[in-house]
């Protein structure tokens, strides 16, 4: 049975790595998914692979005004929304000393605004839709430190998924976090902190780094119905990281 049939969802950064592989997912349980980012090449590319259950949009996850026309694209596309992944996301590897206040607001824009604005833009949608599920995408270090500004923005992405979650639970809207910790993504893979993430994988308690698609299935999870009573709670994928 297909998890989640009748679904109508939005995906942020769902060109490639792990926004892609929850795109994938999404349409082979029986979602129609709207999926963006700003990399329209690769965007197009999936979309006409996958068929007509998708649309892609280019987007840039921090303009306001971006967030209202994707909200209309998929509504006249397929009807109301009931899903919003926020995954879209950038990491920066320099200390508190060389990062300037640019660099910071380039962070916290992408990483925590984005997600503002993106639950302000669902919600009428979903009202609509008598119910729904966000998923936000934050990390294992909206749980423990990590680099100064990308761990202040996944904390304050946690903090936010608690905050809504209170106000709109009575709408039948469900809000919750995921924390991946180390995921084998083009993000790290092709970062500029490449060697101290494979040395850091080393002590990991399952050795190893995550596969996307084991991020996937979480999101999957609290996109369904199967994850009917979740709201305002953290999911942890980390291979133990966090228990340490």
């Amino acid at each position: 049975m297909e998890r989640l049939s009748g679904k109508v969802a939005i995906i942020t950064g769902g060109a490639r790595g792990m926004g892609a592989a929850h795109v994938r997912r999404f349409v082979e349980e029986g979602a129609k998914v709207v999926f963006t980012d700003i990399n329209e090449e690769v965007g197009e590319k999936l979309a006409s692979e996958l068929g007509d259950n998708t649309l892609f949009v280019k987007h840039d996850v921090t303009d306001e005004a971006g967030w209202q026309e994707v909200i209309e694209t998929a509504e006249a596309a397929f009807g109301p929304v009931n899903v919003l992944v926020n995954n879209a996301g950038i990491s920066m590897s320099k200390s508190i000393f060389d990062m300037s206040v640019d660099d910071y607001k380039k962070i916290i824009d992408i990483n925590q605004v984005s997600v503002f604005l993106g639950i302000k833009a669902v919600l009428p949608s979903m009202q609509k839709a008598e119910g729904g599920s966000i998923v936000n995408i934050s990390s294992m270090n909206g749980i423990v430190g990590g680099a100064v500004g990308y761990t202040d923005s996944k904390f304050a992405v946690r903090g936010m998924t608690k905050a809504v979650a209170l106000q709109v639970g009575h709408f039948g809207i469900r809000v919750n976090s995921v924390h991946p910790g180390v995921i084998e993504t083009p993000m790290v893979t092709e970062g500029d902190a490449v060697e101290q993430i494979k040395e850091f994988a080393k002590q990991i308690p399952m050795r190893r780094m995550a596969q996307s698609e084991e991020v996937t299935n979480m999101v999957i999870f609290l996109a369904s119905s199967e994850s009917s009573y979740s709201t305002g709670s953290e999911f942890i994928i980390d291979g133990g990281l966090t228990a340490m």
